[in-house]
């Protein structure tokens, strides 16, 4: 684990800046294997089930022994190779500091179960010398067996005040994968100079990975709709929210706002009030009143025909599901501010948000904001496909179990509903399936039957286009499967 982490802030320190960097590590060392003394059954009892624990001559002129730590150096020394050859790659030079000082055993006394002096002095100088091998191999210094750690703290400093740095394209230019010896010599005689030891060669993969062209970025509306899905509320929030618009009647269009209750988390507490109802007001650009009122509750002031509002309404979800409300406003700037009440009207959570009410009043081909119904069995799928007045999910996770169902307005010349080209998308914006999209059980919608079962964990986008051209309509509905 610390020798990942090491490399892992190699390559960070390489991406910060192209000259030379230095990296002070501080630790006593690095092995694979313990002595057989110390190789217990159970690491908290000293001695338990191993024979070996007390005899100081466990392991000494063992051929099995020696064999075993033969192979367990093989692999750090491979493990090593890897760190002081990503240093090498990203201009890092490794400082090691022995925190001990000037040691006399590898092991405490009372830690050791009779290690042997021979064993303990085998297994220190093992220690240090994985300290000296990455400081060496990357320019570095290493500060072992030495009690004044501040001049090797001054030695460092030094090296990294001044250095030169010399750049040089090689006339063989080796694509052979194999290491590669630098010598770096000076006409002034006195000098000792310190340079790296060598390179390794990029080979004939690596070399054409290097020159290939950069991938090309994530479109940023598809990084927008996957973002959207994997936001999580805060820990204060108690409910999440959707907001969806359509056409609405003269000239204004329809704003469906739904909430629904987030399950308790992890380390909630057990007594967490629960939400029972929303008020939502709306306010227009110049401040005026487009609705007001709290849901599941009616309307108490809206500025839509109050028959077509009421009927959208009165289709609600059970009290304890999602709860929707509907409203017409003008296109343009809508601020809404919310608050969520629990028990006896107390006050859980407040927010003011703005939001932009798009005009769905052109003569092209327009697409409303689409919306997921969920179901979990197939009755109760075929039950929401034919149902009109469906209330949609305000959830974007979704488990593999889940059959979902997105429907979305849809809107024509002269009335006339264009077709859909679907597809799910990738994170990284590329199609992987072309779904089909049916008329839905109201004129204007259309849905579509998002299989989920057979998509591995991970986030997708479904890109829903009224055409096949790129300045065609077009909405993205993130969503994350969880398993």
């Amino acid at each position: 684990m610390s020798l990942s982490a090491i490399k892992a802030l190699i390559v960070h320190m390489g991406s910060l800046k192209e000259g030379r960097k230095a990296l002070v590590l501080v630790s006593e060392g690095y092995t694979n294997i313990i002595p057989p003394q110390m190789r217990n059954a159970d690491a908290t009892m000293p001695g338990f089930g191993n024979p070996n624990y007390g005899n100081a001559q466990a392991g000494v002129n063992d051929p099995l022994e020696d064999r075993a730590n033969w192979l367990a150096s093989l692999d750090m020394d491979s493990d090593l190779r890897e760190v002081y050859d990503t240093a090498n790659k990203n201009n890092v030079a490794i400082y090691a500091v022995d925190p001990r000082g000037l040691p006399v055993f590898e092991f405490d006394i009372n830690e050791g179960g009779g290690i042997g002096i021979q064993t303990d002095s085998s297994y220190l100088r093992s220690t240090m010398d994985t300290l000296r091998l990455l400081s060496e191999n990357t320019d570095g210094r290493a500060i072992v067996n030495r009690n004044d750690l501040a001049v090797g703290m001054k030695q460092i400093t030094k090296d990294e005040s001044a250095y030169y740095l010399i750049g040089y394209n090689s006339s063989q230019a080796p694509a052979d994968g194999k290491f590669h010896e630098i010598k770096v010599r000076v006409k002034r005689p006195g000098l000792q100079v310190r340079a790296r030891k060598g390179y390794w060669a990029l080979n004939a993969e690596q070399t054409a990975r290097a020159l290939a062209p950069p991938k090309p970025a994530v479109p940023k509306p598809v990084e927008a709709a996957i973002n959207s899905a994997i936001a999580r509320p805060s820990r204060a929030s108690v409910v999440r929210t959707w907001i969806g618009t359509s056409r609405g009647e003269n000239g204004k269009t329809r704003v469906t706002f739904v909430w629904e209750p987030l399950p308790k988390a992890p380390g909630d507490r057990a007594d967490r009030a629960e939400p029972t109802r929303v008020s939502l007001m709306a306010l227009g650009a110049d401040g005026s009143l487009v609705f007001r009122g709290r849901v599941p509750d009616v309307a108490v002031a809206s500025t839509a025909p109050a028959a077509s509002v009421a009927a959208a309404n009165a289709s609600g979800a059970a009290p304890r599901g999602a709860q929707r409300v509907v409203f017409d406003a003008p296109p343009g700037k809508v601020q809404l501010r919310v608050s969520v009440e629990g028990p006896a009207s107390t006050t859980l959570d407040t927010e003011t948000r703005e939001i932009t009410v798009p005009d769905l009043t052109s003569p092209t081909a327009l697409l409303g904001t689409p919306f997921v119904l969920r179901a979990r069995t197939i009755p109760e799928l075929n039950k929401l496909k034919a149902d009109p007045d469906a209330v949609p999910t305000a959830a974007r996770e979704f488990s593999r179990t889940d059959r979902l169902v997105v429907r979305v307005p849809v809107y024509g010349p002269g009335g006339t509903t264009p077709p859909l080209k679907v597809h799910i998308l990738n994170r990284a914006g590329s199609a992987m399936n072309e779904l089909t999209a049916a008329a839905g059980p109201r004129p204007g919608e259309q849905q579509i039957d998002l299989a989920v079962a057979a998509l591995p964990p991970g986030e997708y986008v479904l890109e829903i286009k009224a055409g096949d051209q790129d300045s065609d309509a077009k909405e993205l509905v993130g969503f994350r499967i969880t398993g």
